[in-house]
């Protein structure tokens, strides 16, 4: 069912974003970022970084 997704931690998802945890922290407690609890700690599925930085591209021009 789940074979092959990729889960990425917070602090790999602020790297990837190049914000600070607690920036990720605030969109996965707003519900902007889904991400899925796991013990004491959030995982965020690779999908969901893709789709909300899509979604969220601001167009300058």
């Amino acid at each position: 069912m789940l074979g092959g997704t990729q889960f990425l931690t917070v602090a790999e998802v602020a790297s990837l974003m190049r914000v600070s945890k607690m920036t990720v922290y605030r969109l996965v407690h707003s519900g902007e970022l889904p991400a899925v609890r796991v013990g004491r700690s959030f995982r965020v599925h690779a999908k969901a970084v893709h789709d909300y930085l899509e979604t969220s591209y601001f167009d300058a021009g």
